[in-house]
């Protein structure tokens, strides 16, 4: 959906900012005079008069409208003027950069309202459709959607801010396990199929990003849940990195004991591969259809695949006949219209009899067929499937208990720091004979997700700290977006422009005193009701306030202190209002 950019007191070098001129492609950006100062002053005027016959040009060419001043966090007004004229003239969603975020840096305010403005009309499209399906069902309950904080808003509030819903899953999940489990600080981690999403919570609430959370690539002045995400999970590919040691992921692969579970055909393929007396490179390995194509043309090799693919999984060995090259069906794979299996976490997990709910002579067939695959010439793999798969399980544990303290630690591990974790949590231990290494997680592991009880005591175990796989873990998701409250936050602004005069920089503009206690009081009733206005459009009752003061103050020549400014938080919490409430 093309997005028009209003940019009031900025030029084009700000679109070489944030991935501004990146993230606009091709869509029309509209520079106006005005803006202000870091005191909030007005630095230039705003002529809306010339503006208008501007305003009306850029509304034939898109969907929506995004709307950033220079400094418009110390003074929105003219983004307000500029927001009501458009409102005024056209039906279009418009998204203010001063809403979104408080913070300075207008290149990344500009990006985070138009990520917001480029997502609205996709948001309107599932709520409308949501609705939809409850008036159907004869369902009246009033719609919630989880934030990517974990807490919730009103569909129709999330109709005009629905940037702030990324990373809503991981934040669900981090809500769920939080009411589930019952703990208010601890790591939470949540594995599935495909990923391992990693967060930590503290005093019962999720740990936030500082930076704001990435959307699409671009870094946003969104506040988001601090979640740690890697390609691991137990539908991991077995592959093998640089130094031929084994790694797990990051591409997935359905399990070969399911899809033996779903097709017989898979199972004698099996068996007659393993009847050779020596491996071939696609052993064990199957493609099928992931998806029905919707457009796009195939090539002539992508073309016979696909066709080949029609009637059900077929191996690779059967794909790549006749020297037939493996182009086209990785160009399928990276389409998502086809998905490669083969051995997995999963499959270990039956082999060793974690797991029973599959095919399992096909995961022992499968992992006696990798065993063999050569990490180095004449070198296999492992001596038997069964080896294979503890090693497959070990190369898990160990990846998932480096991800948990990447998580945790504020800084990432060096390469040496990461050989000497990686040797503590080894099966075996540390490597050497006479030194040992330990870590220890000073904080509880929940574990959440399907396969959590599967792998986590042992991931638990390794990193020396209680765990918790809590009942009802595989629905975390679902639970959190139940079980989560409203929550909206406000920050107003004090600043000093002149000896004795405290500038509150308001949502609507700014107003001076001569007392900071008089400009605090003023500050925090207008951070409190704003808080509470905007808890009540989120769909909350029985609303608490709560409110922050941070002075900050600067000592000169050993003892005066200058001030600098304040800063005022309110955070309105509240319950959803249920239906007829």
């Amino acid at each position: 959906f093309p997005v028009g950019l209003i940019l009031i007191g900025q030029d084009e070098k700000a679109l070489d900012r944030a991935g501004l001129r990146s993230a606009m492609g091709s869509d029309p950006v509209l520079f106006l005079e005005g803006g202000h100062g870091p005191d909030g002053h007005e630095r230039a005027p705003l002529n809306l008069k010339d503006a208008l016959p501007k305003i009306d040009a850029l509304a034939e060419k898109v969907s929506a409208v995004a709307i950033c001043g220079y400094f418009g966090v110390r003074n929105p007004t003219h983004e307000v003027a500029v927001r009501d004229a458009v409102r005024a003239r056209i039906d279009l969603p418009v998204t203010c950069a001063h809403e979104m975020a408080s913070a300075l840096d207008a290149p990344r305010r500009a990006l985070t309202a138009l990520l917001n403005a480029r997502l609205v009309p996709l948001i309107q499209q599932l709520i409308r459709a949501v609705e939809s399906m409850l008036t159907e069902n004869g369902i009246e309950a009033p719609l919630m959607v989880v934030k990517g904080d974990g807490s919730l808003i009103a569909a129709e509030t999330a109709l005009t801010r629905p940037v702030e819903t990324i990373l809503s899953g991981p934040a669900a999940s981090v809500v769920g396990a939080q009411f589930l489990s019952g703990r208010e600080d601890c790591v939470i981690s949540d594995i599935g199929g495909t990923t391992t999403d990693i967060a930590v919570l503290q005093n019962a609430r999720p740990v936030l990003a500082p930076d704001g959370a990435v959307v699409g690539g671009y870094r946003t002045m969104v506040e988001a849940i601090a979640v740690h995400t890697i390609g691991l999970g137990g539908d991991s590919e077995i592959g093998l990195d640089d130094e031929k040691r084994l790694r797990v992921g990051p591409r997935r692969m359905v399990p070969i004991s399911l899809l033996a579970r779903d097709h017989d055909t898979v199972v004698p393929v099996l068996q007659a591969q393993l009847a050779r007396p020596w491996p071939k490179p696609h052993d064990g390995r199957f493609a099928l259809k992931l998806r029905e194509r919707r457009g796009g043309a195939l090539s002539r090799g992508e073309q016979r695949v696909w066709d080949e693919l029609q009637d059900g999984p077929k191996s690779l060995e059967q794909l790549l006949a006749a020297r037939a090259p493996e182009q086209p069906l990785l160009r399928l794979v990276d389409r998502g219209l086809v998905i490669l299996s083969g051995f997995t976490p999963s499959d270990a997990a039956h082999v060793l009899g974690l797991h029973a709910d599959w095919h399992a002579e096909a995961a022992r067939l499968s992992a006696d067929l990798s065993a063999r695959t050569e990490r180095r010439p004449g070198i296999p793999l492992a001596d038997s499937g069964e080896d294979l798969a503890r090693q497959v399980i070990d190369r898990l544990t160990v990846q998932s208990c480096m991800a948990v303290v990447e998580t945790v630690l504020p800084d990432a591990p060096g390469r040496s720091a990461r050989r000497f974790m990686e040797s503590a949590f080894a099966a075996d231990g540390a490597a050497e004979e006479l030194v040992g290494f330990e870590v220890r997680l000073r904080r509880p592991l929940i574990g959440i997700g399907a396969p959590a009880r599967t792998y986590y005591p042992e991931i638990a175990r390794r990193l020396n700290t209680e765990f918790d796989v809590p009942r009802f873990a595989e629905v975390c998701n679902a639970v959190g977006a139940v079980a989560g409250g409203v929550s909206q936050r406000v920050q107003v602004l004090i600043t000093s422009p002149a000896e004795g005069l405290f500038r509150v920089h308001g949502l609507d503009g700014v107003t001076d005193f001569r007392n900071l206690e008089e400009a605090a009081a003023s500050a925090i009733s207008l951070a409190e009701a704003e808080a509470r206005a905007r808890a009540i459009d989120a769909g909350a009752t029985e609303i608490q306030v709560e409110t922050t003061r941070d002075d900050r103050v600067a000592t000169v020549a050993g003892s005066f202190q200058v001030f600098i400014e304040s800063r005022i938080g309110a955070t309105a919490f509240g319950r959803p209002k249920l239906a007829g409430a």
